[in-house]
């Protein structure tokens, strides 16, 4: 059985943490990144189940590392939740996503929705 593996794209240290644990309570091996330098860098070398990806980081949109996941084609199959506070952009950006969840996000609304994503691999 292969390992299924997510990360966590957040540059709020309590969200990152919240987010990690619901992923691994749903059964993933998890990775937390709080850059897109170092997201990007994950990604180049890993091949992600489920991505949750804040859209407004420090030094990149978050828009820029989607577009970038969707442009791998080693990544076709990489779900990838949006965790954003601002509506607008996620409408923008809801046909990118798989799914779109506006913050607050709870811990047991993320790891609900990654146990059932998981148990379609």
């Amino acid at each position: 059985m292969s390992i299924s593996r997510a990360l966590v794209i957040e540059d709020d240290r309590d969200l990152s943490l919240i987010f990690a644990q619901a992923l691994r309570t749903a059964g993933f091996e998890v990775e937390t990144v709080n850059t897109a330098a170092d997201a990007f860098k994950w990604l180049a070398n890993t091949d992600p189940q489920v991505v949750t990806l804040d859209l407004h980081l420090q030094q990149t949109k978050g828009d820029e590392i989607l577009r970038y996941i969707r442009a791998e084609p080693r990544l076709a199959q990489t779900n990838i939740i949006v965790t954003t506070a601002d509506s607008a952009m996620a409408d923008a950006l809801h046909d990118e996503a798989d799914y779109v969840l506006i913050k607050p996000i709870s811990f047991t609304q993320l790891r609900d929705l990654t146990m059932r994503l998981k148990s379609l691999f």
